[in-house]
């Protein structure tokens, strides 16, 4: 079976499309600015170059048009018809309490995804018109819903409240969700493998560090903690989130920066993390680790913050598994950089681990960091959330 998977933005549309059998990827691609001036899209089948160009889309439904165009492009293409897509994998942020896992959609779906959107009003919305512009152009292909929150649900009442009146719990559902929850999935289940194990007899930790970064305690297979909250902004320091913080501190600089409490928000999701720590230097960690080793004192401090957060969170989560027995490092910054993973590792050899400096070097492959007979393996495991995505999307499909 070919399966799209698709990421939907509100001005954008990620797309690959992969072969269940093989888990390959035969194309990807990218539509950029939907429904505003200058809308192009860029798209690359297996083993050929980037191509982008420019594309009127007026929405999101032109968007997947120009998509099934691209992956059907005599030159370009790599199926002969849509015909050929078995199903479709869509990545939804955000599916309160009611979603377990992943679910294929019909319209009570769709409603219930709807619901979720005052929890993820930028992202909900955007993944509901994709699924709508999918059965639009493609009707009766089955489609499935994978959710970054629905890992996360197995978490005990005890993780996810928060120390408020369980009113609010009871009437909004103000409690921690998490996010990521594909990508740790992903992670754990192939750190176990990597192993030999059965993910049910290990108790992993998850950093999944990129801009967006969120660390996860999998105890026994299931996650029993994770470090973003109602939203994505609690938790590690990250690109431009401010990660966890004193909440007084929301009203303190509304009243002396004359800014309402959502300005406030839109400072703490945009401008901060290492971006506002580094004084406007960059939320690329790349810029960063460049300026730091030309002896800017803001940009080492940035980093420095970013790994001591991430090594609380590791510590806290040993401890809520009462032990760790892996620590897996995921995403951009996770994968690619060293220097990070060394600053990190200087927090975590209190549990019986190191990381290897010559090992560290290796970027972007699965690569054990520790050495051979230590307590707790550190290691690097690339994450793949749309191959995930297509195997929860093949799952659901095969059994109709």
């Amino acid at each position: 079976m070919k399966v799209l998977v698709i990421n939907c933005g509100s001005s954008s549309l990620k797309y690959q499309l992969i072969d269940s059998e093989s888990e390959a990827v035969l194309a990807k691609g990218l539509c950029e600015r939907i429904g505003i001036d200058g809308s192009s899209v860029t798209h690359q089948k297996a083993g050929g170059p980037k191509k982008q160009e420019d594309a009127d889309m007026s929405d999101h439904t032109d968007a997947v048009k120009i998509v099934i165009e691209k992956l059907t492009d005599p030159e370009d293409g790599v199926i002969d018809s849509l015909s050929e897509i078995g199903a479709v994998g869509h990545r939804i942020v955000h599916g309160g309490e009611r979603f377990q896992g992943s679910v294929l959609i019909d319209e009570d779906v769709m409603e219930a995804i709807s619901e979720c959107s005052a929890l993820a009003p930028l992202h909900n919305p955007a993944n509901l018109i994709g699924i709508r512009s999918c059965r639009k152009v493609m009707p009766g292909v089955p489609m499935a819903a994978v959710f970054d929150t629905a890992f996360h649900q197995t978490m005990p009442p005890k993780a996810y409240l928060y120390g408020l009146p369980l009113e609010y719990y009871e009437k909004y559902k103000v409690r921690r969700y998490g996010f990521h929850g594909t990508s740790h999935d992903f992670v754990s289940r192939r750190a176990a493998q990597i192993l030999g194990k059965s993910r049910d007899e290990l108790r992993i930790i998850v950093c999944h560090l990129g801009n967006g970064a969120s660390v996860s305690a999998v105890r026994y297979g299931k996650s029993v903690d994770t470090s973003m909250g109602l939203t994505p902004l609690e938790g590690l320091i990250m690109g431009t989130r401010s990660g966890d913080m004193d909440p007084a501190i929301v009203g303190f600089l509304a009243e002396k920066e004359g800014m309402s409490a959502s300005q406030v928000i839109d400072v703490c999701n945009k401008r901060s993390g290492v971006l506002g720590l580094s004084g406007g230097i960059s939320s690329d960690f790349r810029d960063l680790a460049e300026a730091a080793s030309g002896g800017d004192e803001t940009a080492k401090t940035a980093l420095e913050a970013y790994a001591y957060r991430v090594g609380k969170y590791i510590g806290a989560y040993a401890a809520a598994m009462n032990g760790v027995d892996v620590i897996a490092f995921t995403a951009g910054v996770g994968e690619n950089n060293a220097e990070v993973r060394q600053m990190i590792g200087q927090y975590i050899g209190f549990l019986g681990t190191s990381i290897d400096p010559e090992k560290n070097r290796i970027r972007g492959e699965e690569v054990i960091l520790s050495a051979e007979g230590e307590k707790v393996v550190t290691m690097v495991v690339p994450t793949d959330e749309e191959l995930a995505i297509a195997r929860e999307t093949v799952r659901l499909a095969g059994n109709r």
